[in-house]
């Protein structure tokens, strides 16, 4: 599905990009944690969120010395394969795991824009994924678009955008807000709330 959001993306230095997947991964996460929950591996979700807050440091604190190699691997033993569960639950897991490795490949590998629009694309389609589970059918792309899940998703990703792109330069303050917001919500892109 095209999502206007990624042509703008274009226009965005790396912080940006990076701050824009970090707030999508913060929104899966809960997703992921609930799978742990329900799993009994709660030690894999606190590995994910030990991942979320060194990335969130690294955008706030200047000459922070972070192994993200190391991190990627560690995020790697915890990535569940979907092919290993009968549960809807690990579609959305795996997806937030996907969308923190782009994220580790950004600051690794120095590309961020494709992998901007990746997560963008990939938190969508986990929306989309559980609509269609829902309704156990493929839906087409006008069905998606009128939808009021995906269409709630697009907003919080322009919302998102429009308080990045407002930023003249990385404003540590504004990152810290939009973090606490996000972790206050506390509600994942397909409508899980995690208890704080």
């Amino acid at each position: 599905m095209r999502n206007p959001i990624q042509k703008r993306l274009e226009h965005f230095e790396t912080w940006q990009h990076l701050a824009f997947m970090l707030c999508l991964c913060e929104r899966m996460y809960p997703n992921f944690q609930l799978f742990c929950q329900m799993q009994d591996k709660m030690q894999d979700s606190k590995v994910y969120h030990n991942i979320l807050n060194l990335v969130w440091e690294y955008l706030t604190v200047k000459g922070a010395k972070i192994n993200f190699e190391s991190q990627l691997e560690k995020l790697e033993a915890i990535i569940p394969d979907i092919n290993e569960y009968d549960s809807y639950g690990v579609i959305p897991a795996a997806d937030a795991c996907e969308g923190l490795s782009q994220v580790l490949h950004t600051i690794i590998s120095g590309s961020s824009l494709e992998q901007a629009i990746l997560v963008s694309k990939l938190s969508l389609q986990t929306v989309a994924s559980l609509l269609e589970t829902e309704q156990d059918r493929t839906l087409n792309e006008k069905e998606l678009k009128e939808s009021a899940e995906i269409q709630q998703e697009l907003d919080v990703q322009w919302l998102i955008y429009r308080t990045l792109n407002e930023a003249e330069e990385r404003d540590v303050e504004l990152l810290l807000s939009l973090k606490n917001e996000l972790r206050e919500e506390a509600v994942s892109n397909i409508g899980i709330k995690i208890d704080l």
